[in-house]
């Protein structure tokens, strides 16, 4: 059996046990658990595919399982993984429809559009398993790209973090922080950093195709379905912090939703405003 095959075989039991689980415990929130942990597994399926003797697959295979590493414990600390760790944007959703519109909603996209992307992502490394050539000083770039990236979205993490554990003090000391969200750090260049850094990762691991042979057939298409997901994702977030904090729309103005760049002049956003 080939590694594409055996990973078409843990595509399948993946969407069977997170849908399964799924229906007794009412949490949908299952794919957001094994996110972190099943590229990692798709991943060295690939580089045994060639014995683990292709240092570029071993790599890759390597530096997604440090994404995974970096994903979980983050996960994990935000309480991803108690009893009652449900994606708070499956609640609002569920709201919205009726049980048998969710239930649908559940099966195919939270359930098998969200695992075939998961899959789709680790792909490109099929096209290097069927093509394989030297590891070159282009490919110790990518890889080194890659950390850059990785590292963005830890410090990126790490503030969120420290902004919402300073956030739950003020307030159990019965004070308000004012914005209710975070803006200083890597939040002032974008608004969501981590976010940006997620995609560009799976961008750089199709890039190992595109620099060794070309466009790679359809080896893009996981980083291009995962970046739309993304921008939905993140839209549908900002719709419900929006409601939450109203001077969100400020900030949505005057910095970028996720490529990092410099932020609009406070003083031109409100006589743009005006």
């Amino acid at each position: 059996m080939s590694a594409l095959e055996i990973n078409y075989w843990v595509l399948g039991v993946t969407c069977f046990l997170t849908w399964a689980l799924s229906i007794p415990t009412k949490d949908t929130s299952w794919v957001d658990r094994i996110w972190s942990v099943v590229p990692i597994v798709y991943g060295w399926v690939f580089a045994s595919g060639a014995g683990f003797a292709d240092m570029r697959l071993n790599v890759i295979a390597a530096l997604i399982t440090l994404w995974g590493a970096r994903l979980t414990f983050n996960f994990a600390r935000k309480g991803g993984y108690a009893p009652g760790g449900e994606d708070y944007r499956w609640e609002v959703l569920r709201a919205r429809m009726k049980p048998w519109q969710y239930q649908v909603f559940n099966i195919l996209f939270i359930v098998i559009a969200q695992n075939v992307i998961l899959f789709l992502i680790t792909l490109p490394m099929n096209e290097l398993l069927a093509n394989p050539a030297p590891f070159s000083g282009v490919d110790a770039a990518l890889a080194l790209l890659f950390l850059a990236l990785l590292t963005l979205e830890t410090v990126a993490d790490q503030q969120q973090w420290n902004f919402h554990q300073f956030k739950k003090a003020e307030r159990a000391a019965g004070r308000e922080v004012r914005p209710g969200f975070l803006t200083t750090g890597l939040f002032s260049i974008s608004r969501h950093p981590n976010f940006f850094a997620e995609q560009a990762q799976w961008w750089v691991v199709y890039l190992f195709v595109f620099a060794n042979q070309g466009f790679g057939g359809w080896s893009w298409i996981g980083a291009f379905v995962l970046t739309g997901l993304f921008i939905g994702s993140t839209r549908f977030t900002e719709e419900i912090t929006l409601s939450k904090y109203p001077d969100y729309a400020q900030y949505q103005k005057r910095v970028s939703m996720l490529v990092p760049m410099p932020a609009r002049n406070r003083e031109e956003d409100d006589r743009a405003t005006a």
